[in-house]
């Protein structure tokens, strides 16, 4: 019977729960639509004409047997009260012959619900409600004795019965539902909570014939002849198996359970009842009282209606089974509570309310735990919600350690030295599972850790699971979090997809706090008052603290910024240096258009520097002049696209430049056609395509953010990235087997001329490639990768001055472009002093082996090597 009050009151508790979590507005309760899925429903609140029931779902009546009834007061509005101390009288709904409701071999997979309210006065054994005829039959039967009662479903055809107990109903309004199913078997929920159950079931040898009839008052069999004495009410059937949660609703509703009302936040929650109006004044009177309470504690919308709850608490001691099996109620309920559809809308509140609620009901339980006198008690176990353990040890008991849990890679270690067991000692351990997903976002004004509010603007998260441990007495801890004893917490990160890319990212600073809920103040806040992470790394976290409590660990993720300084000084680098490659990428374009006549400038190689100098040209001077428009505008917009698309030539012009110094130096391959055909396909058509293809698909992600550039957030930066990134591996590459083919070469020359210049020539071509090949840019994926300060000021200079290098190597000191020049000027020196019958001499192969006037040519012999034929190049050419 103690038992029975207890679950009374965790149902209670549970429907105020659900209650807060739903959040409704001023719409119909929720447990009237589970209602209104019923098969079949008699109100039970009246008895017209010639004893009528009315089955106002089904449409089914049903008939009142003998005259000793009586309307009352019911749980709903009026209910039926039968006296059969004073002759045969019980209530009839019909006859279910081959139906689920009185064989459940016909219950298909969905099962059956019964459901009724009962007020019990009787002491002598009697069925209360029978359908299918009694045990030795199919259908079902509640019974009741002197000493408790319990709820049988029975199958004929496979001798087959399920049967669990149930505490016995007194004088007042109860509430009982089973269900059946073919899987899950026999369920009994007492006042909407779990109570018993029987899910295999046994094998029952006896036979009996079907009486398929559906009674209240008596049993099934015509012959039984004994009637119950008691009220019902609001008695329900439907042809499926409702869920706990379902349950749960309707029970609230049944019984006049008020809603909360939050249509708007920050607006005063008004308790609305929207459930018909309880006229019952002898309802149990736990459920009644721990209800009020709980009803006028959630009119405060910042805690969660469990005061009362915890306050209708009984005082006295539990015995060991007793307080397992109510444990395991108490974390089903909560479950429940989780998987709740409007629990996620105001999780932190919810939860936050929710850990205290457990922690202090696993208080209670421990302390009136019934004690041993010369050894300890525990008891513990596992369910979705936590692991717990439940210990209580008898005076000047021996602890030397205590850590919980006893194994897995987070705990919490409490030193010997701490207990002073002079008295009875009691400790509550809780790891909790998945409570920590509930908070994702904590706003770090919110809490009371000073070193978060100095980055208010970002979020903290709670990465590890939520670890708790209780003593009492407390024990003795040292003030000073440099002395000992302390508390040794240990957690293992739970991270995110998300979380782990941002303590990848080296551009982010990543902050680790040992932290507990503090419920000083009317709602868990998030402290780290009395707490130091000791060590760890980005995996787990070891703390030590002063004092018990819940315990995680917070992370606040904050990007690293450059000081204001820094932000001028690179500035002030990308504006100058992207000034000189525009003056020096002009002149490096003019000076191939003058000199285009001249064969060896008007050749590919030439042609391909061409190309990539106007992509770059372009591209920095659109880069100046975004700078002027404010995101989000259309010209901004404008400026990205071509930006975009620019910035894409010119990588895919320096890609052209590595195929081609691939095709001169390692493997020769095409005509000077084809391969002036697919180049400029590579050049300008890959680019256009790509642009095309990222503006169909996320044309907003162009100028709309911080600049006229490509979103950083959405994925869109990567239709410029990959390509550079693809451009870089490629010519690095192709950049390695150059180099390795000339150092090759220059080391045979140097053997058979002794020529040490010529040994300097692979680090001359390696300065002379980078600049046309683009590989400066991987500084900027090390800047980005590790915000290197080195890095950034590395890649600012070498990528604005890109123009500048070409400048330098491809036109002012290659020596082709400037015997070109000089040719080019002496015949303008000719053509103006107007002569024009002078013998010149023909700009040929000398010039471009740079063998001066009256020297004898001379050729390096391994350059003529018949091995070396792919290889022949000219000096300047690299």
């Amino acid at each position: 019977m103690e038992f029975c009050l207890r679950i009374n009151l965790f149902t209670a508790f549970v429907s105020c729960i659900k209650v807060y979590v739903q959040a409704a507005q001023h719409v119909k309760h929720p447990g009237l639509q589970v209602l209104a899925t019923a098969s079949h429903y008699w109100p039970l609140d009246a008895v017209d004409g010639i004893h009528e029931l009315w089955d106002q779902i089904g449409n089914r009546p049903g008939y009142v047997n003998g005259s000793n009834i009586n309307i009352v007061e019911g749980m709903v509005n009026k209910g039926i009260f039968l006296n059969g101390d004073n002759g045969g009288t019980f209530l009839h709904f019909g006859n279910y012959q081959n139906s689920c409701i009185s064989d459940p071999t016909w219950c298909g997979p969905e099962g059956i619900t019964f459901s009724f309210f009962w007020k019990n006065y009787e002491v002598e054994s009697r069925f209360a409600v029978a359908s299918g005829g009694k045990v030795i039959s199919n259908g079902f039967s509640v019974f009741t004795n002197t000493y408790g009662g319990y709820v049988e479903f029975y199958t004929r055809g496979n001798n087959h019965r399920w049967k669990a107990n149930i505490g016995l109903p007194g004088p007042f309004w109860t509430h009982i539902l089973f269900t059946w199913t073919k899987k899950d078997g026999l369920k009994v929920y007492i006042n909407g909570t779990f109570t018993a159950g029987d899910q295999a079931g046994s094998v029952s040898e006896n036979y009996g014939d079907p009486y398929p009839d559906l009674v209240i008052g008596t049993g099934n069999n015509k012959a039984y002849r004994h009637y119950l004495t008691g009220a019902f009410d609001e008695f329900v059937i439907w042809e499926r198996a409702l869920s706990a949660y379902d349950i749960l609703l309707y029970y609230s509703a049944a019984i006049g359970q008020a809603l909360v009302s939050a249509t708007t936040p920050g607006v005063s929650r008004d308790v609305t009842s929207t459930a018909p109006t309880v006229r019952a004044t002898e309802v149990s009177p736990p459920v009644v009282s721990s209800q009020r309470e709980e009803v006028q504690s959630s009119q405060d919308p910042e805690s969660l209606p469990v005061l009362g709850f915890l306050k209708a608490l009984p005082n006295r001691t539990i015995p060991h089974n007793t307080a397992n099996n109510l444990t395991q109620t108490f974390l089903k309920s909560v479950e429940e509570v989780l998987s709740s559809p409007g629990l996620p809308e105001q999780s932190i509140p919810v939860v936050s309310g929710l850990i205290e609620t457990v922690d202090r009901v696993m208080e209670h339980m421990v302390t009136n735990l019934e004690p041993s006198p010369n050894s300890h008690l525990s008891l513990g176990g596992t369910s979705f919600v936590a692991d717990y353990s439940l210990m209580k040890f008898p005076q000047n008991y021996d602890l030397s350690h205590y850590r919980f849990p006893t194994q897995g890679k987070s705990y919490i270690s409490v030193p010997g030295e701490a207990f002073t067991m002079q008295s009875q000692t009691t400790i509550v351990g809780l790891f909790y599972h998945n409570m920590h997903n509930y908070y994702k976002e904590i706003s770090p004004a919110k809490t009371r850790i000073n070193e978060a509010a100095d980055y208010k603007d970002h979020k903290i998260q709670v990465a590890s699971c939520l670890i708790s441990l209780k003593v009492e007495p407390s024990p003795a801890l040292s003030v000073n979090l440099s002395g000992s004893p302390l508390i040794k917490i240990v957690l293992t990160h739970v991270l995110s997809k998300e979380q782990q890319e941002q303590v990848l990212n080296q551009s982010n600073k990543v902050y680790l706090y040992c932290a507990f809920l503090d419920y000083s103040s009317k709602e868990g806040v998030w402290s780290n008052e009395g707490c130091v992470r000791s060590g760890g790394n980005m995996t787990y976290s070891v703390c030590l603290c002063n004092h018990l409590t819940n315990f995680a660990i917070l992370m606040q993720v904050v990007p690293l910024k450059l000081t204001t300084g820094h932000r001028v000084a690179l500035s002030t680098i990308g504006y100058v240096g992207c000034s000189i490659s525009i003056i020096c990428l002009a002149i490096t374009l003019v000076t191939f258009a003058v000199l285009s006549s001249v064969s060896t400038i008007r050749n590919q190689r030439y042609h391909i520097h061409a190309n990539l100098s106007f992509a770059i040209l372009v591209a920095e001077i659109l880069l100046l002049i975004s700078a002027r428009f404010d995101p989000g505008t259309l010209p901004c917009k404008v400026m990205a696209v071509l930006l975009h698309f620019f910035f894409l030539s010119a990588f895919a012009w320096m890609l052209v430049e590595g195929l081609h110094l691939y095709s001169m130096v390692v493997k020769v391959f095409g005509s000077e056609g084809s391969k002036h055909f697919y180049y400029y396909g590579i050049g300008w058509g890959a680019p256009l395509v790509i642009c095309v293809v990222s503006m169909t698909s996320a044309l907003n992600s162009y100028g709309e953010v911080d600049n006229c550039w490509l979103s950083l957030t959405n994925g869109a930066i990567w239709a410029f990235v990959a390509p550079a990134l693809f451009v870089i591996v490629v010519n690095i590459g192709i950049l390695i087997s150059v180099t390795r083919i000339i150092s090759r070469i220059s080391g045979e020359s140097y053997k058979v001329h002794g020529d040490a210049n010529a040994v300097k020539l692979t680090v001359k071509a390696v300065a002379v490639l980078l600049p046309i090949l683009g590989i400066s840019w991987i500084f900027g994926v090390l800047a980005v990768n590790t915000h290197s300060l080195a890095f950034l000021y590395i890649f600012a200079v070498f990528n604005s001055l890109q123009g500048f290098f070409v400048f330098l190597f491809h036109c002012l000191l290659n020596s082709e472009v400037r015997a070109a020049f000089k040719h080019k000027t002496k015949v303008w020196s000719l053509t103006s002093s107007s002569i024009r019958n002078i013998n010149v001499k023909p700009f040929n192969s000398d010039i471009m082996n740079g063998n001066k006037e009256g020297v004898t040519p001379t050729k390096m012999n391994t350059w003529d090597k018949s091995t070396n034929s792919a290889n022949r190049i000219d000096l300047s050419a690299v």
